[in-house]
């Protein structure tokens, strides 16, 4: 496996990292145990992750995320709760991916990987606070549930095809940018609108 194919996996975990941390951790650990995903040597640090503890714990936690994560105003808290948390993992698992012989290369995937994770984190977090302003609940649902889908289907390509992994790694790239500048576009749309309408309430000077 080349580095290429490597920077790719990397790029696309610390990525999905950003939206669904404990379910990409989970997703791994057990595609490891199932031997879906054959890793080479350089890559077996990851393999603390197929650890029954840490799949244990993660489980545990990504269940808890599932349903908060689907309960308006309540998925943008636990957003808000894991705005350092996500970058952080997303960090560590583009750490743990990379030769750890080549300390240039860990250096640039931590940093790659933690500013993925946070760029994800960040159009997931306002794609969420833009839909949660619409009252009936099917979006938000619908929304957390594609996440969730996209989540453990995109992973499970990194790892399969490698050779496409730095292909998903740049859709997922572009995708939280275009989720973030929505999410701004909107939320300045919303925010002028209130202005104008105050502007008009506003009773007439004496």
């Amino acid at each position: 496996m080349g580095i290429v194919e490597i920077l790719g996996i990397a790029g696309s975990v610390s990525l999905l990292s950003g939206w669904r941390l404990y379910l990409s951790i989970v997703a791994t650990g057990l595609a490891m145990q199932w031997g879906a995903i054959p890793l080479p040597d350089h890559l077996a640090s990851l393999q603390v992750l197929a650890s029954p503890w840490v799949i244990g714990i993660a489980g545990v936690a990504a269940i808890t995320e599932f349903f908060a994560d689907k309960v308006a105003w309540l998925d943008s808290i636990w957003d808000t709760v894991h705005t350092l948390i996500r970058p952080v993992g997303g960090a560590l698992l583009a750490l743990a991916i990379v030769d750890p012989s080549d300390p240039a290369t860990q250096v640039i995937a931590f940093i790659l990987g933690g500013g993925g994770a946070l760029l994800a984190h960040g159009g997931k977090a306002g794609a969420r606070a833009v839909i949660n302003t619409s009252p009936e609940p099917v979006t938000n649902v619908a929304m957390s549930a594609a996440e969730d889908v996209a989540t453990a289907g995109l992973l499970y390509a990194a790892y399969e095809y490698p050779y496409a992994a730095g292909a998903i790694a740049l859709a997922l790239l572009g995708l939280s940018i275009w989720l973030l500048m929505l999410a701004r576009r909107v939320i300045r749309r919303i925010f002028n609108a209130g202005k104008f309408n105050a502007g008009k309430k506003a009773p007439p000077a004496v």
